[in-house]
C-alpha cells in the first residue's frame, strides 16, 4: 500500500483555528474522499511533539493500493477542484505545504 501525505508545516493563523478546521471538514474532506482509488482519508492535527520545530498545523494522509492509483488520483478532475478549493484553506495558514508518498507495510497486533 502507499500513503500520500500533505504536510502543513507551520501554524494556523491566530484566531483562524476553528474556521480552518471547519473548512477542512465541510469543504475539503468531501472532495478528498472522492479521489479515485483512495481507500482511506485521515486528517491529523499535531497535539504534542518531542521537538519544538517543525510544527505541523495539519497532515492529510490518503491511502492508495498502488502508485498507479495515486497517479490516476492526481490526474483527476476532483484533484483539480480540490487544489482550487484548498486556496482558501492555505490563506488561513502561515507556513509551507509539501507532499510525500510513503510505501507502507501493515502489521496486525497480536491478540491475547
Amino acid at each position: 500500500m502507499f500513503i500520500r501525505c500533505a504536510f502543513f508545516q507551520g501554524q494556523v493563523k491566530p484566531g483562524m483555528e476553528d474556521a480552518f478546521n471547519r473548512y477542512i471538514r465541510d469543504k475539503l474532506v468531501p472532495l478528498w474522499t472522492r479521489f479515485p482509488g483512495a481507500q482511506e482519508v485521515r486528517v491529523l492535527r499535531q497535539v504534542e511533539s518531542d521537538v519544538n520545530d517543525p510544527h505541523f498545523g495539519m497532515v492529510l494522509s490518503v491511502r492508495y493500493p498502488s502508485r498507479e492509483s495515486i497517479e490516476i488520483a492526481l490526474a483527476s478532475a476532483v484533484r483539480l477542484e480540490s487544489r482550487e478549493v484548498s486556496k482558501d484553506l492555505i490563506a488561513m495558514f502561515d507556513g509551507t505545504v509539501f507532499h510525500t508518498v510513503f510505501s507502507a507495510d501493515e502489521y496486525a497486533l497480536p491478540t491475547d
